[in-house]
């Protein structure tokens, strides 16, 4: 069901002209292994002690004073077989403990078609069942479905949502809400406050979207898959347009944002971020890494390497969390399992 192809995961920005790639950390860090045997994880949540991560197969993993349970997900529709489908992002409310409600992102197909839809997941006697959607018909194609949830400090669910990757042109369409991060009241309503009345658009012109974090300031970054190179570490304005398909890397037009960070020829498909102290860590699939970016040195360097690909990281005190994604199909072929790993960031000089 989740199979792959040959075909280069752009899910999953070149740097400042006058930047240069940074080494990596010097001394080789030996993160702990807090779970494994997960399957194809895709987004870290934590509440107290306790570990949800959602698996593209359709499963939250429940991590526990070291015990693992894989919890069922009673999805309405029936999860999508393309590449780089199924359960995506996952967010705990901010109430869990006494609404013991979810956020998530999945692509289905029906009759219909094959969309990505943001739903409400109730959690019940060790399972999860969605309650109601909040956004339904978002853009799908063969991949590139964005899919990452986060809660903003305004307190708004923020979703980021791919082009389809067979129509590029939905990013640019004010129509569409393919190509957009978009932003939601949690009841699934249409903030008054977004950049364009009446609709769910915060941001446009994204090819596929996988990260979002905020400096606490507000500042909003997001990290987004490029074409053969060329991926983004950008930082978002409401109502901005980010380019694609019109413009890429150090391309430049008028009324369009060009990234912070872009990498060139080279390939990271970013996936899950996080940001610290004026760094952003990103966690990087085909770049098989956790990259640091420097925002005010404009400098990035890899700092934690070796274990494939990683697709989400999380950070609750001074530890970083991250999760490899190496049975996704496109991963070390011998590799049967995932894991949830810990180091800390005191360790990254």
């Amino acid at each position: 069901m989740f199979g792959c192809s040959n075909n280069r995961e752009k899910e999953e920005g070149q740097l400042p002209a006058d930047s240069s790639e940074q080494e990596t950390v010097s001394a080789v860090i030996q993160p702990d292994i807090i779970a494994d045997r997960l399957e194809i994880p895709w987004s870290i949540n934590k509440t107290g002690n306790t570990f949800y991560i959602s698996e593209r197969t359709g499963r939250i993993v429940k991590i526990e004073n070291g015990q693992t349970e894989r919890q069922e997900v009673k999805l309405e529709k029936q999860l999508a077989s393309a590449e780089e489908a199924g359960l995506l992002g996952f967010m705990l409310d901010p109430d869990f403990s006494e609404t013991k409600k979810a956020f998530a992102y999945y692509t289905y197909e029906d009759k219909n078609g094959q969309y990505n839809r943001i739903i409400e997941l109730v959690l019940q006697d060790g399972a999860w069942r969605e309650r109601r959607v909040l956004l339904d018909q978002i853009p799908s194609g063969p991949f590139h479905h964005g899919g990452r949830l986060e809660i903003g400090p305004d307190g708004k669910l923020y979703a980021t949502a791919g082009d389809g990757a067979a129509n590029p042109e939905t990013a640019q369409d004010p129509r569409s809400l393919g190509g957009k991060i978009l932003r939601l009241n949690l009841d699934g309503s249409i903030p008054d406050d977004n950049p364009i009345s009446g609709s769910y658009t915060y941001s446009y012109g994204h090819r596929n979207p996988q990260g979002l974090a905020w400096s606490p300031d507000g500042t909003l970054y997001e990290s987004e898959h490029g074409p053969s190179g060329h991926d983004e570490i950008n930082l978002i304005k409401a109502g901005g347009n980010y380019g694609w398909p019109v413009i890429q890397g150090e391309e430049k037009k008028e009324g369009m944002t060009p990234p912070l960070f872009q990498s060139g020829e080279d390939t990271w498909a970013p996936s899950g971020m996080v940001y610290r102290n004026g760094k952003l860590y990103v966690a990087t699939l085909r770049g098989n890494a956790v990259r640091e970016f420097d925002l005010e040195k404009r400098t990035t360097r890899e700092v934690v390497s070796g274990l494939g690909r990683i697709r989400d990281v999380f950070i609750d005190g001074n530890d970083l969390y991250f999760v490899s994604n190496n049975t996704d199909g496109r991963g070390t072929p011998d590799v049967d399992d995932d894991k949830l790993y810990k180091i800390s960031l005191s360790d990254l000089k």
